[in-house]
């Protein structure tokens, strides 16, 4: 399986059997996946140099916190803790997103970080819009401490990353 295919699965998994179908859509699914593959290609679930883990490159105070805190996320994240038998406490959660068995219970963190934004998900095919999904839930660091020319390479990189993300969720 390549690297997408694996991703694509975890979120298969997860909207099958970790999240109540509200929460799945094909919106969903394609901004799930491509902020994965900007996150770590679905190669590595700790972080080079820096705290994030799971595929989706989370921190323990950052959008562990956030989830487990928010009004709009903190009964599903709960719930969904419980079906992975993780109790629902950052450090728990954080140490559960280094592992293989923590794939799908870090997909759902992501997809409640989604479900936290008071923006829309994007329309299926708004590049741009996706894009600024991104930026503004998972604020990643080179981004925002990164001079211009980091800042277009890591917008490029966003451009391939969603169009794979696209491409494998219409199959």
């Amino acid at each position: 399986m390549s690297p997408i295919q694996t991703g694509a699965a975890i979120v298969e998994q997860t909207m099958a059997h970790l999240l109540p179908s509200k929460f799945d859509s094909t919106a969903a699914r394609v901004q799930i996946l491509a902020n994965g593959y900007q996150e770590s290609k679905f190669l590595t679930r700790q972080q080079q140099g820096g705290p994030a883990r799971s595929f989706w490159q989370m921190e323990q105070g950052g959008g562990i916190h956030g989830v487990l805190t928010s009004p709009a996320t903190k009964a599903y994240a709960r719930a969904v803790c419980g079906l992975c038998a993780v109790a629902a406490v950052e450090s728990d959660v954080y140490a559960a997103f280094a592992l293989p068995q923590g794939d799908r219970l870090a997909c759902a963190f992501a997809r409640l970080i989604l479900w936290a934004d008071a923006n829309p998900l994007p329309a299926i095919g708004d590049e741009e819009a996706a894009w600024q999904c991104y930026l503004r839930n998972w604020r990643p660091g080179a981004y925002a401490r990164g001079d211009q020319a980091k800042r277009d390479e890591l917008r490029l990189t966003w451009s391939v990353s969603y169009r794979i993300a696209l491409a494998t969720v219409q199959g």
